[in-house]
Order: C-alpha cells, then sequence, then structure tokens
C-alpha cells in the first residue's frame, strides 16, 4: 500500500512513524515533512494549500490512502476535493472540519443540541463585547473565530 501524510509538524512524524511499522506499507510520502519524516518517509515539499499539485503528486506516486494532518487544508476543503477526484483520503471533509476550525460554529452548535459548554458570546463591535464582559464573572476567555495555531486564546 502507498500511502502519503500531509504536513509538517510533529502529528505527522509520529503517524508516519507508525505507518512504517507497518508490513503492507510500500510507499511513504510526507508533504511537505521536515526533518523527522525525513528519515523515514519520502519528503515532497509543496504547499499544502495548492490542492491540483498536491493531487498531481498523488497521482504520480500512485498513493492508495491520503491522511491529513494540519487543520489548514482540511478546513480549506482538501478532504472534498480529494474525495471528488476519487482519492482515498482519512480526515474531516470542509463542513465537520468547522469544529475546529471555526469557536462562533461550535459554540452555537454546542447551544442548539443542548452540549454543556462555558457562557459565550460573539461579537461584532467592541462595545457588545465590552457588554458582555461587563456581565459576566473573571476570568474572561477571548477566542478569535477561525485557526490561529494553537494561539487563539487570550485570558
Amino acid at each position: 500500500m502507498n500511502f502519503a501524510v500531509i504536513g509538517s509538524g510533529g502529528r505527522e512524524h509520529a503517524i508516519c512513524w507508525k505507518l512504517k511499522q507497518s508490513t503492507k506499507l510500500k510507499k511513504l510520502i510526507c508533504i511537505p515533512g521536515n526533518a523527522g519524516t525525513q528519515e523515514i518517509a519520502q519528503n515532497i515539499k509543496e504547499d499544502i494549500t495548492n490542492f491540483d499539485a498536491i493531487y498531481r503528486i498523488v497521482k504520480k506516486n500512485k498513493i492508495d490512502i491520503v491522511m491529513i494532518g494540519p487543520e489548514q487544508p482540511l478546513v480549506e476543503g482538501l478532504v472534498d476535493f480529494l474525495n471528488k477526484k476519487k482519492i482515498r483520503v482519512f480526515g474531516p471533509n470542509k463542513f465537520s472540519s468547522q469544529l475546529e476550525g471555526s469557536k462562533a460554529f461550535m459554540k452555537n452548535l454546542c447551544k442548539r443540541n443542548n452540549i454543556p459548554t462555558a457562557k459565550f458570546g460573539i461579537f461584532e463591535s467592541f462595545e457588545d463585547a465590552y457588554n458582555f464582559i461587563k456581565k459576566n464573572n473573571l476570568p474572561i476567555v477571548v477566542k478569535a473565530d477561525g485557526l490561529a495555531a494553537g494561539k487563539g486564546v487570550s485570558i
């Protein structure tokens, strides 16, 4: 089986490391990969948001399954794109990726489905946010909507 892992972080290194232990694995590529993945897979430097280039790499290397690690290409719809091209891919589609990619989507989903979550507000203006803060107890956690690479929280 030929496998491609999309991403360049520690998560992708761990995935490659485990996949490399399979006796069924024939070829393992990592796009773009990192120094660690280079030791166990073939790194192919490419922008992971360039879906057409990813598709060409997958076809050229006769990849059977693609696994996507980073949130950015998931949120931008790489799974949907590859599925339309009849490529087997492991990862959530664009709609489902909103669970990670949009704090507002997630909080509203929790509210609609009676899933316990902290009080929240979604604001377009400073005044509305300020009024929410005044009405609620400290500490207040502020999260920007959208991807923030694990750095989008302020207390």
